[in-house]
């Protein structure tokens, strides 16, 4: 079974179900999923606690699936999770990363913007779900573009954020408020390309300069970063990247206060 055909399982039959039992016909027992700094490892002992304690703050909690890529034996998404906490409403994004040893999926490397999620649960305005993708599950492979994967490797190496509009970062292009990070380095720990189009996860590191509502002080930190962008022309035009802004905001506070 292909990776995507594995993805749309875990999203229809496991994640908007709720269904425990139907995650262990086709996750594999060590499958482990590494979201920022955090993982969780063994799908019965780690990863389906963690998301089973998210589902009861979260009754009705559901996914949209946005976009889909599909490699030989990996497949990727953007969606956005929706549901409501204690009369709460929000909606927040996230990019994941899946592999399968052609039978079950194996792991996952994921960012969800958390961050968002807060904004909403404490304003009590929740943030629109966009579009799905009309055919998310219908994508065919593509030949690997190392062209393409090139152009993402030095984007990622260069100031942040990028000069593009058209790769919407986080929630910036609701809130208006953009995180400033001078990226120093940048640590690519997967990258994928369908054609040209590409998804990553990278560790930069580097200075933060602002954004954050209480956080002014100026730090060295390091951002996690997901994201599945498109290049033309040999640089990225457009793409949805979700960065590990609630772990930087807190890491940043908890420097404040020594």
């Amino acid at each position: 079974m292909s990776a995507l055909a594995l993805l749309r399982r875990w999203v229809v039959d496991y994640f908007n179900r709720h269904d425990d039992d139907a995650a262990r016909a086709f996750v594999a027992p060590d499958y482990s999923l590494r979201i920022g700094d955090v993982v969780l490892a063994g799908r019965d002992r780690s990863w389906l606690p963690a998301v089973a304690e998210q589902m009861r703050a979260f009754p009705g909690l559901g996914m949209t699936v946005h976009r889909t890529l599909a490699g030989a034996d990996w497949a990727a998404a953007w969606f956005s999770e929706h549901g409501a906490s204690k009369g709460r409403v929000a909606c927040w994004s996230g990019v994941a990363i899946y592999f399968s040893d052609g039978e079950r999926l194996t792991g996952c490397v994921a960012q969800e913007d958390y961050l968002t999620r807060r904004r909403q649960l404490v304003s009590g305005v929740a943030d629109p779900v966009e579009a799905p993708a009309a055919a998310p599950w219908d994508v065919e492979p593509k030949p690997r573009d190392l062209a393409a994967e090139e152009a993402v490797r030095a984007w990622l190496q260069g100031d942040w954020p990028p000069a593009l509009a058209a790769a919407r970062c986080d929630d910036e292009h609701i809130t208006g408020k953009p995180l400033r990070f001078d990226v120093r380095a940048c640590e690519i720990d997967v990258l994928l390309s369908s054609g040209t189009d590409v998804v990553f996860h990278a560790l930069q590191h580097g200075t933060y300069r602002g954004g954050f509502d209480g956080v002014e002080a100026e730090a060295a930190a390091h951002l996690h970063v997901n994201g599945l962008v498109r290049v033309e022309g040999g640089r990225v035009v457009s793409g949805r990247i979700i960065r590990d802004r609630a772990a930087l905001r807190g890491a940043l506070l908890k420097g404040a206060a020594r």
